[in-house]
């Protein structure tokens, strides 16, 4: 079966929070079945590239498969923070919806 691409929203959602310069993201799954795919392919390194323009300084990955969820923390992303910076649109939902468009690949 050749390989297919879809981004990331299209397996699950997210919601996301923030505090001083520190953003924590959760990705959540629409069908457990797809958990065990996100968790090879969503992985810390590639989170980390993908926000190479908010210049990460340090990104952890913490599994919660009961919830077939994980959560993101990324320190250093937002500009110093939300009261610091006057760049609101790189806080809040906007890093979420970035995650989302992260590539799988399925099968």
């Amino acid at each position: 079966m050749p390989i297919k691409t879809v981004p990331l929203y299209e397996l699950a959602h997210a919601r996301t929070g923030d505090k001083g310069n520190r953003s924590n993201i959760s990705v959540i799954v629409y069908r457990p079945e797809d958990y065990d795919l996100l968790v090879t392919q969503v992985t810390e390194d590639r989170v980390t590239e993908h926000f190479r323009h908010r210049t990460p300084t340090h990104v952890v990955r913490y599994l919660l498969p009961r919830l077939g969820a994980m959560n993101f923390v990324l320190d250093d992303v937002l500009d110093g923070g939300v009261n610091n910076s006057l760049n609101l649109d790189a806080h809040g939902k906007t890093l979420s919806f970035h995650l989302l468009s992260l590539p799988i690949d399925i099968g």
